[in-house]
């Protein structure tokens, strides 16, 4: 579920009706589009809001707008509201990123903000975007993801930053190269003549000139500082007295200040002010909900909204979040002492009494909290219960109706708040220590995660069993089978998840669906193809349901291999692209095996081009995780690539790597499958004594029947393969069987039975048909060429057998393989001749040429060159240059 958007955070606060004009400023800032960046950077009270806002009122671009608080350190929560932000000037930017937001372990910032640079480049009209308060920020990987922005945005971008102090961002260097524009409080600082402009016409004071300049000097033209005192002037009789006992600095005269401000003000005005201060936005039926108990205060003003309403026209600091002038925040500084004063005033009138004070400020909060939760804002109202410091609600609040708080982009403030209890808060709620290990667990820290379930395990011990407990246990088990399944213990799996399902509550489908997905999981280990598909089917079915993205994504990923190993490689090919699409671009790390599964398929389909694209991303996706063997996995396949590309040393290289980091890191389960590898090689090298050696070492039954094969024991091989396939057949295993038939008909030609060996081939072929297999045959090289000729010739011809003979010839350009030449009467296998033209095209494609260089050689246009190449291939009924080629030369066209 995605995170909830605030819109009120997205609106550019409208101008003020009574505004001191700033022409300076405003060309200044004017001038800065020209450059990347405009900073605008002081400290309290300098009106930086004000001025941008002001700005962009007659600005003739566009701009989007994004006022951020402390809870924007979460770097997924901060992209979601920046492509929000975005949003607002182009409606389809960040649609794919969104759904990598989702997740609680991000990739990279520049694999998120390159996606989001290259649609903003799309929009033809200069834009500006603001960053307001951006100073709350002090995430690392955040300044990195808008550095990064700030130096790849297109021209007709400009960023405008407001903050109280400077970022952590690569300011130097903008400077040097004139893309930084500044805007510091020396500029900010009312003038003279602002000064007696503002006090006048703004704040309505008849002051005479000197008293202007000495309320200026007081305040070295702080605007907070100059509209307070303006406020407190108000209240005095002689205003030249009041302002001539001015001094201190800005800190004081601003506590001294609040204090005649407040004064001023009627009481329920201070009750109203002080009680909603703890409040980060404001709207009137909130206020209202935090003022119960409050209401002999207010009895002078209806509702919420008119006080709030009141508070803008008598500019107390109020600013509004939106154009109808339903959502309100405080300045900040403002906000900040109220709440100081507020505490103040609780404990005063709790004579002193600390412990009643927090309880009264905690009932704030409270009553913040359940009108967020009622009016949807489930994050918001978290973060008052924690604030409140009311531990049981806050745990039900990330529980969540049917589906955790975690799961709604607030991984980062649940391990936060987690983080600040101590264990015997933890202790007095073990359901926390269980909260804690799964967003440990989502976030990828999987080290950390086993002592925070075994902390809640001996809390439990001390408490007495019910429903709710039960379920405890089974989500504890449930965590401990996901944590097995990265380390692919089946036994492990099995047992936590069978434990899960048994102890949790049936209506706690969240946890129930991610671990019916690890039981799946199991049982593929197991080798039971039948009930892991049952089961990433249920889960399938019950995560789409729900709305729980990740188990989707990894139950489809499940089922994409079970479909794999059935020899179902369209559908399974189909899966894994679903899987990408869920995941979103930049993807979430998990959809590394969904590449790496269509690396496979497309390597079978012997597209090794796109093969090798799909694999090389794999393992770049696989690098985000902590302490997993996918990176292995992904290197393993890139060797067999190298392998049938000829290239056996650099696959040699890369086996050693993998076999090096598999004993490191503990990933046995990688071993036999790197050293089936291996074999492969050592018989490319013609080394089948360290390939038998090998194959023996790790028990492994096809490689020792290859081996055998290679050194001319036809019969020891046969053998050998014939238990392999009843096996196989046994077990259902429709993959291992291919593989099987396959090799056994390469040995019965071997073996000298051509007859038996070309009819199982036959049937090979036809079950391999629907698949699209190509590199199983092709693997073989030689033999299996002659195999597929004398088939062909001897009048067996399946319709795959002519393509598989032009992908020999076209591997025989590419590899090691040298594949004995055979003609065809061409007039007998085509369709349609070719032209004469086609003919010198499909010449120059053999010699190397592109298709530009044909081009220039012929004094054709590109595009014709073009619909030649379509007409080759439609004449050769083939889809690629290599194949073209192939086949011409399999029908003596070359």
């Amino acid at each position: 579920m995605s995170t909830s958007i605030l819109s009120t955070k997205l609106y550019i606060p409208p101008p003020r009706p009574k505004a001191v004009v700033r022409p300076r400023l405003i060309e200044h800032l004017n001038e800065g589009l020209n450059r990347r960046l405009t900073l605008v950077s002081a400290s309290a009270g300098y009106g930086k809001t004000t001025l941008v806002s002001e700005w962009l009122a007659g600005c003739p671009q566009s701009a989007a707008w994004l006022s951020l608080d402390e809870r924007d350190n979460d770097p997924a929560r901060f992209l979601t509201y920046l492509i929000a932000a975005l949003q607002t000037i182009a409606g389809h930017i960040g649609e794919g990123v969104l759904g990598v937001l989702q997740s609680p372990q991000l990739p990279p910032a520049e694999s998120i903000i390159t996606p989001l640079v290259n649609e903003i480049c799309d929009i033809p009209d200069h834009f500006v975007l603001v960053l307001d308060d951006y100073h709350v920020i002090d995430d690392r990987s955040i300044n990195h993801a808008v550095s990064f922005l700030i130096e790849r945005m297109p021209p007709q971008m400009h960023m405008v930053i407001a903050t109280r102090e400077d970022p952590e961002l690569p300011l130097a260097r903008l400077r040097v190269r004139n893309q930084l524009t500044e805007v510091r409080a020396a500029e900010l600082r009312f003038t003279l003549d602002e000064a007696a402009v503002f006090v006048s016409q703004v704040m309505g004071l008849n002051l005479r000139s000197e008293d202007v300049a000495l309320l200026e000097a007081r305040t070295e033209g702080w605007i907070a500082g100059l509209q307070l005192a303006a406020l407190s002037v108000q209240g005095h009789q002689d205003p030249a007295a009041y302002i001539q006992a001015f001094t201190g600095s800005h800190h004081s005269v601003l506590d001294y200040l609040i204090e005649e401000v407040l004064q001023l003000q009627s009481a329920s005005i201070q009750t109203f002010l002080l009680r909603t201060s703890i409040l980060d936005r404001l709207c009137g039926p909130l206020c209202e909900a935090v003022l119960q108990g409050a209401e002999e205060h207010l009895a002078l003003l209806a509702s919420g909204q008119e006080i709030l309403e009141y508070l803008e026209r008598t500019n107390l600091f109020i600013v509004p979040l939106d154009n109808e002038r339903r959502w309100y925040r405080y300045h900040h500084l403002f906000a900040d002492l109220l709440r100081s004063r507020l505490e103040q005033s609780i404990t005063t009138s709790s004579n002193g009494d600390a412990e009643q004070a927090a309880a009264e400020i905690a009932a704030l909060h409270i009553r913040a909290s359940i009108w967020h939760e009622d009016n949807g804002f489930a994050i918001e109202a978290f973060h008052h219960a924690a604030a409140a410091k009311d531990i049981r609600r806050a745990a039900r609040l990330i529980e969540g109706e049917g589906m955790p708080l975690l799961f709604r982009g607030a991984v980062i403030p649940v391990m936060t708040w987690l983080a600040s209890l101590p264990d015997e808060e933890l202790n007095a709620n073990p359901s926390l220590w269980v909260i804690y290990a799964s967003a440990l667990l989502m976030t990828g820290c999987t080290t950390v995660v086993e002592p925070k379930l075994q902390a809640a395990e001996k809390a439990l011990q001390h408490v007495e069993q019910n429903d709710k407990i039960q379920d405890l246990i089974g989500h504890i088990a449930a965590i401990r089978a996901s944590l097995a399944v990265s380390k692919h213990q089946a036994d492990a799996i099995m047992a936590e998840s069978r434990r899960a399902l048994r102890y949790l509550h049936p209506n706690n489908m969240p946890v129930r669906t991610s671990t019916t997905w690890t039981l799946g999981y199991a049982y593929q280990l197991q080798g039971d193809r039948a009930a892991a598909s049952k089961a990433y089917t249920e889960a399938l079915s019950h995560s789409q349901r729900i709305g729980h993205v990740i188990v989707t994504i990894m139950a489809s990923l499940g089922l994409g291999m079970i479909q794999e190993t059935d020899n179902q490689l369209h559908t399974a090919a189909e899966t894994y692209r679903s899987v990408l699409t869920m995941a979103g671009n930049p993807p979430l790390p998990a959809a590394c095996e969904a590449h790496l599964g269509l690396a496979r398929i497309c390597y079978e389909w012997n597209d090794l081009d796109a093969a090798l694209q799909h694999g090389q991303i794999s393992i770049q996706l696989a690098r985000q995780f902590e302490q997993t063997d996918r990176v292995v996995a992904g290197e393993l396949f890139l060797a067999r690539l190298k392998l049938a590309l000829g290239e056996a040393s650099s696959a040699y290289a890369i086996l050693a790597k993998t076999q090096h980091s598999a004993n490191q890191h503990n990933f046995m389960n990688q071993v036999p499958h790197i050293a089936a590898a291996q074999v492969l090689v050592l018989l490319h090298q013609g080394n089948p004594a360290a390939a038998t050696q090998l194959a023996q070492k790790h028990e492994l039954p096809i490689s020792q029947a290859r081996v055998r094969l290679a050194q001319g024991d036809t019969s020891s091989a046969l053998a050998m393969l014939h238990s392999l396939r009843e096996q196989a057949e046994a077990k259902g295993y429709a993959d291992e069987r291919l593989k099987v038939m396959v090799l056994q008909a390469v040995a019965l030609h071997a073996h000298g039975d051509k007859l038996a060996a070309m009819q199982l081939i036959v049937d090979a072929l036809t079950i391999a048909e629907s698949g699209g297999f190509i590199r199983i045959f092709v693997d073989e090289g030689i033999p299996m060429y002659k195999l597929l000729r004398e088939t062909a010739d001897s009048g067996r011809m399946p319709s795959d057998i002519g393509r598989l003979l032009a992908e020999f010839e076209a591997e025989g350009g590419r590899s090691e393989v040298q594949i004995p030449p055979h003609q065809v009467e061409p007039a007998k296998s085509l369709i349609e001749p070719l032209s004469s033209r086609e003919l010198e095209v499909l010449r120059l494609i053999a010699e190397g040429l592109s298709n530009r260089g044909i081009s220039e050689r012929l004094f054709i246009a590109l595009t014709t060159v073009k619909g030649h190449n379509q007409m080759i291939f439609d004449k050769l009924q083939v889809k690629r240059r290599t194949e073209a080629v192939a086949r011409a030369r399999q029908l003596g066209l070359l």
